[in-house]
């Protein structure tokens, strides 16, 4: 595929990120010639959004239903008090072009789901999980395994949280880590914004790797933050030759 060029305003933008060893020219051309989906924009996917439409990732889908509550303003940077009410998705979209406005982005008022997950990876060359519910998790899961795509996965609860990158064929996929759903798993449940942010904040720079090709993803293993203790370990993960959605299937990365 034949990058976009860079305008003087890009390589005035930007040009901090490029001064990165081995970013230059060529990575920052990567970013504005890539789109990303991000499943859920909310404290964790938010965050990931904000930060890759910083970095200027050409293009961003954002997909996320509802309307805004009070009780996601602790958490969620992309939305504002005066618009509590109001679909967030429209906000998160506004939010982002005003920090740049270079950049292509589409709003859709949906979250994942087996009835649209294959159409929106299609659009995306990397995919970034960041719901909450595992039916969308594993709906997005096995899109991206059939389409190829690379897989940001974060997730958080209370102090804890969770980044790995899935690369289809070669990585365990989120079935492999989780064969079913956990047990009493609830769409609330204890948040402080910090560690959303956190997560997410790492999350794009794995979406940055993937894109540019530099340092080192986390595929084929996960990284376990408690920031209460600020105790951090790296797992390896394993791919289960009899998981339903990817066992058994090996690829080379487009």
């Amino acid at each position: 595929m034949k990058l976009p060029q860079l305008t003087s305003e890009d390589r005035a933008i930007y040009e901090w990120q490029m001064w990165v060893p081995g970013f230059g020219d060529k990575g920052q051309r990567k970013l504005k010639g890539a789109s990303v989906l991000i499943s859920r924009v909310g404290g964790l996917g938010g965050m990931v959004a904000h930060q890759l439409a910083a970095a200027g990732v050409g293009r961003l889908v954002l997909a996320h239903a509802g309307s805004l509550k009070p009780s996601d303003l602790n958490r969620q940077l992309l939305q504002r008090h005066d618009r509590i009410g109001q679909p967030r998705i429209e906000t998160i979209v506004h939010r982002l072009r005003e920090l740049n406005p270079r950049l292509d982005i589409i709003g859709v008022a949906e979250n994942i789901s087996e009835a649209n997950a294959d159409q929106l990876v299609a659009q995306a060359d990397v995919v970034v999980d960041a719901a909450p519910l595992f039916e969308e998790r594993y709906a997005l899961n096995a899109a991206i395994i059939a389409a190829n795509k690379p897989m940001v996965e974060c997730a958080m609860y209370s102090f804890e949280a969770h980044v790995t990158t899935i690369l289809p064929g070669q990585t365990a996929c989120l079935r492999c880590l989780y064969p079913e759903k956990p047990p009493h798993w609830k769409r609330e449940f204890p948040v402080i914004g910090a560690v959303s942010g956190t997560a997410g904040s790492l999350g794009a720079v794995e979406v940055i790797k993937l894109i540019t090709g530099l340092g080192k993803p986390l595929a084929g293993a996960l990284l376990v933050m408690d920031l209460g203790s600020m105790h951090f370990r790296r797992l390896r993960t394993k791919r289960r030759p009899d998981c339903p959605t990817c066992g058994g299937k090996t690829s080379e990365m487009r």
